[in-house]
């Protein structure tokens, strides 16, 4: 007879995983003085564990290039990552260009075409 299968406590599935509560690595960097600098650059989370979570719904040829992109990154440039950190570094980025560029940024270009 197998004995029972070895579950984690509630200390470990609920456990913290970012150094500021509601700040991951993922949040904007603070600027000291907004007046006279840039908005800083947004940094991607990266891999760590992930607490939040989004569901979106694309086409099979978004997901296909998704894919493709995956590949690519992995064959061409030696970058071994998955399909949510390519969108992660993304989202980052496009968020840094929103923030710095306002109403030129190529985000609220596309959007109000």
């Amino acid at each position: 007879m197998k004995g029972r299968a070895s579950l984690p406590g509630a200390d470990e599935l609920f456990r913290v995983t970012s150094i500021e509560k509601g700040r991951g690595r993922g949040a904007k960097q603070p600027a000291e003085d907004r007046s006279t600098e840039e908005p800083a650059e947004r940094v991607p989370s990266g891999r760590q564990r992930h607490d939040e979570k989004v569901t979106f719904y694309c086409t099979a040829d978004e997901l296909m290039d998704l894919e493709n992109a995956r590949l690519l990154l992995r064959r061409e440039h030696g970058v071994a990552v998955d399909r949510g950190r390519i969108v992660r570094e993304a989202l980052a980025q496009v968020l840094s260009e929103l923030e710095r560029d306002g109403a030129e940024a190529p985000l609220v270009k596309r959007l109000t075409r």
